[in-house]
């Protein structure tokens, strides 16, 4: 363990074998840093925080601050960090609304400069925030989904797993899984690239593109889709949509056809 002399560690705090914290940060109230981990100089951590084992927190990242929510009145809530993230200069990340409430980040998760975690979110495992992104409270992000630059979700917004959202866009309704949406905010194709860089075969990728085509080019409405696809038993890659889909409260982002490029 190697702790700089200028750095402030509440006696409260538990942090683990081979954690290196660096001038000035602060660690205040109950938090517990797991082993390997490296704070950077000038970091906060504070509250009921848990951040797991090797990872990288930079410079002026703000963790387990309190919620930026009115309704918030003090009561005892967390932020739980998974092992192997980075967390890059000025993130912030503030803990849950409500008593005994979590927000929470996956394992091997990359949030850049200037990314905010709104209270109660969930981000999956594998994500990646790229700098300036602001996730509203609620937001539920899956696993391996790439959010990118200075684009904003609005509370309560589900992201799915493998979904690519474009910069500087608006989100305001769920992306389903595997989507590829862009700076409007809107669909336009499958996360192609995603899918083979994840090992899905040609198969697999051909499958949600049809699901795909139901949903965003047939005009169909989401209730006969879902019908359409499970009139059979879904396949592996099929059911998380089908989940999603059947689990969406605030309906599902516009689909629009992607612009080519000019020859």
């Amino acid at each position: 363990m190697s702790i700089h002399p200028t750095a402030i560690i509440d006696e409260q705090a538990t942090i683990a074998d081979g954690v290196t914290i660096g001038p000035y940060v602060v660690i205040e109230g109950p938090v517990k840093i797991g082993a390997g981990t490296k704070i950077q100089a000038t970091a906060v951590i504070t509250g009921h925080t848990t951040i797991g084992e090797n990872c990288d927190i930079f410079p002026h990242a703000v963790i387990g601050g309190t919620p930026q929510d009115k309704r918030y009145e003090g009561e005892e809530s967390y932020v739980i960090v998974g092992d192997d993230c980075i967390i890059r200069e000025g993130v912030t990340i503030h803990r849950g609304t409500g008593e005994g409430t979590v927000t929470s980040i996956g394992d091997r998760c990359f949030l850049m400069s200037n990314a905010h975690v709104g209270h109660n979110c969930v981000v999956g495992d594998d994500c990646i925030l790229i700098s300036g992104c602001l996730l509203g409270g609620h937001v539920t992000v899956g696993e391996r989904a790439v959010i990118s630059g200075n684009t904003a979700l609005h509370q309560f917004v589900r992201i799915g797993k493998m979904a690519m959202l474009g910069g500087v866009a608006p989100v305001v309704q769920d992306v389903p899984p595997y989507a590829l949406t862009n700076h409007d905010g809107h669909v336009v194709a499958i996360n192609i690239v995603g899918l083979k860089r994840a090992g899905f075969n040609s198969e697999e990728r051909a499958e949600i593109k049809e699901a795909y085509r139901l949903m965003y080019r047939e005009s169909l409405p989401l209730g006969q889709v879902v019908a359409m696809l499970t009139q059979n038993p879904c396949s592996d890659v099929l059911q998380p949509l089908v989940d999603f889909l059947e689990d969406s409260n605030r309906g599902i982002v516009k689909g629009t056809v992607r612009k080519r490029r000019a020859a």
